[in-house]
């Protein structure tokens, strides 16, 4: 068991020393991805988006529509510009829309 530390510190700041020691970061960057395609693409393509998985820097999106998927593998580098904005970190390199 973890020895327990007298330190004050604020909830945010136990919450990342938490994940750093639990070496919880790769899923937390999974659950960031998630969210961050929710809210950037909005409920138009939410509704065509059947899952969304992050592996490595690719973010994997399966969409049910060919059309919207041709439409936004037009724009993939806007996308993964808008979504690193987003998580606030560099964490997406490639898009794979299938």
């Amino acid at each position: 068991m973890a020895k327990r530390k007298n330190d004050n510190l604020r909830l945010g700041e136990a919450l990342q020393e938490f994940i750093a020691e639990n070496k919880l970061q790769k899923g937390m960057d999974r659950v960031n991805a998630r969210e961050a395609w929710k809210n950037l693409m909005g409920n138009g393509v939410n509704n065509y988006t059947t899952a969304i998985e992050l592996r490595n820097d690719t973010l994997f999106v399966s969409l049910s529509s060919s059309v919207l998927r041709e439409e936004l593998s037009l724009g993939k580098s806007k996308i993964i510009k808008l979504l690193n904005e987003e998580l606030g970190k560099d964490l997406i390199t490639k898009i794979v829309l299938r």
